[in-house]
């Protein structure tokens, strides 16, 4: 084990509150992933959209966001990150106000359409243009774990600020929080943030833009369904259109003159692995959020308010399982081990997870603080490492690779795992139970006055099903440790990254 030497200039004040800066979109992109929770209600009162326009309201802009999030990195790296950036802000800002003030479903599924364009500009331009400001290994290491830890904190705060909001203001409140923390960065953004971009990016590949997207949404929507209606023929037919646009999209970077992704960024010492197991982490944060939500609320009979509240209480020691890691790996621990150690702690969190009895709060609440502490290590140290690995010239791209991998394992995490839960609960729920019983612990609930404990079996059936979905992802995570044993223990500390391009400069000119 040896010490990691700089590499680059130390940053100083300038740099680390030009992260405080960065840190404002970040909160609020992840933060509209769940601030719509406890707002429905109130919305479809007051706009009724129908069922359709009311899960299109909820779900459209987690899919822009993850179909743009490749086009939005590759085009940073070719206009630069802070010009997309502050673009993107304005946008975010524009949509946010013009969603507060929709006066029809239309018209809110229109803007948050746009909030999910803003926020494919706004992601992968922070994690790049931290990439930038911070050219030493050991200061880079600590500003992504601090940039792990907010955007885990952020989709945790999101449904507790909504629920707050819509209960003492209206529900167009939850996206009116986004103004000021916006114009801060409007402001702020061009004086403390660099400008920086590929010196010599080629031509913008205009094919690939809709083969991205038609790669990414088919499966990302496949997936978010399945949980809740099962393995559908439509589900299946559009994850397998997805995957063949996917190999149309892999085949036009591997033989274009210009490619949205360049290859040769799965070269670098550790970016490969370092998505995999990105994708493992998202699969098991998301897998276990599907169940602990609906167990908080439909087993223990908390509000939603209330439930989010105690969601709260697990991300506290979040704040300091990316800070630890880091340290370890500066005093020379090999950030194999850390990784390593991550994966096991979130699966000693699954493990916590299939004790759970039917009133079981606490043991919940501390499976749920000891799984996300593991993968905020797992993922503040990948992330360090991918970037780390990526020349500076493409930190956009890469960026946008791993909030891709993100995005895919956290739909396949609730696909998964949520399937594993439905199956155990169909199972376990009496034959004798109406359809709509079957279907869902929900269902369930909303007939059981009618059907004499069947509420009380329905919430065991839904116990025992997530005990189940809890010993599957202990079991990935154990797999997670041993491929990140294997992959990661020969690549150094810090890798040698490339000098840092002309195009890099605090005036941005």
């Amino acid at each position: 084990m040896t010490n990691p030497t700089p590499t680059g200039p130390l940053a100083g004040r300038r740099e680390w509150t030009a992260l405080v800066v960065l840190m404002l979109p970040l909160l609020l992109v992840s933060m509209d992933v769940s601030v719509l929770y406890f707002a429905v209600p109130a919305i479809s009162a007051d706009l009724e959209p129908s069922g359709t326009q009311q899960l299109w309201i909820f779900d459209i802009y987690a899919f822009v966001l993850a179909g743009l999030l490749m086009t939005m990195g590759s085009l940073g790296d070719r206009i630069g990150r802070r010009k997309l950036l502050l673009i993107g802000a304005f946008a975010f800002s524009a949509a946010s106000l013009a969603a507060a003030y929709a006066h029809s479903a239309e018209m809110l599924i229109a803007a948050r359409a746009v909030l999910g364009i803003g926020g494919a500009t706004l992601m992968p331009s922070t994690m790049a243009l931290i990439r930038t400001m911070f050219t030493d290994p050991g200061q880079r290491a600590k500003a992504i774990g601090l940039w792990s830890g907010v955007m885990t904190a952020g989709i945790a705060l999101g449904s507790v600020m909504s629920g707050l909001l819509v209960q003492y203001f209206w529900w167009g409140s939850v996206f009116l929080v986004n103004l000021p923390a916006m114009a801060l960065l409007l402001v702020l953004g061009p004086i403390l943030l660099p400008e920086s971009k590929d010196p010599a990016p080629g031509r913008f590949d205009w094919w690939s833009v809709p083969l991205s997207m038609a790669a990414v949404l088919p499966v990302v929507y496949g997936l978010k369904e399945i949980p809740s209606e099962g393995w559908h023929v439509g589900y299946v037919v559009s994850i397998t259109v997805g995957l063949l646009f996917a190999t149309l999209f892999v085949h036009r970077q591997r033989t274009t003159a210009s490619p949205m992704i360049d290859p040769a960024l799965f070269r670098g010492h550790g970016f490969a692995p370092s998505v995999v197991l990105n994708l493992i982490g998202s699969f098991a944060m998301m897998g276990s959020a599907y169940f602990t939500t609906q167990y908080l609320q439909s087993v223990l009979g908390k509000s939603a308010l209330d439930a989010a509240l105690w969601a709260l209480l697990p991300s506290v020691p979040i704040g300091a399982a990316a800070p630890t890691a880091t340290a370890l790996v500066q005093k020379g621990v090999n950030r194999a081990y850390v990784v390593t150690a991550g994966f096991l702690i979130g699966a000693l969190g699954y493990a916590l997870l299939a004790f759970v009895g039917t009133d079981s709060l606490w043991l919940v609440l501390v499976a749920c603080g000891v799984l996300a502490c593991g993968i905020v290590v797992v993922i503040s140290q990948i992330t360090d490492l991918a970037l780390s690995s990526a020349p500076v010239e493409r930190a956009g791209s890469a960026s946008s690779l791993m909030e891709t991998a993100g995005e895919f394992g956290g739909a396949l995490g609730m696909a998964v795992l949520g399937s594993i839960g439905t199956a155990i609960y169909r199972h376990d729920i009496p034959a004798s139970a109406p359809d709509t019983a079957r279907e869902t612990l929900g269902g369930a609930l909303s007939v059981a006055d009618r059907v004499p404990g069947l509420a009380t079996a329905a919430r065991e059936a839904f116990t025992h099903g997530m005990q189940g979905a809890a010993i599957a992802g202990a079991v990935l995570l154990v797999g997670a440790a041993g491929l990140a044993a294997m992959t990661l223990r020969r690549i150094p500390v810090h890798s040698k990254t490339p000098d840092e391009p002309s195009s890099l400069s605090p005036s941005g000119v």
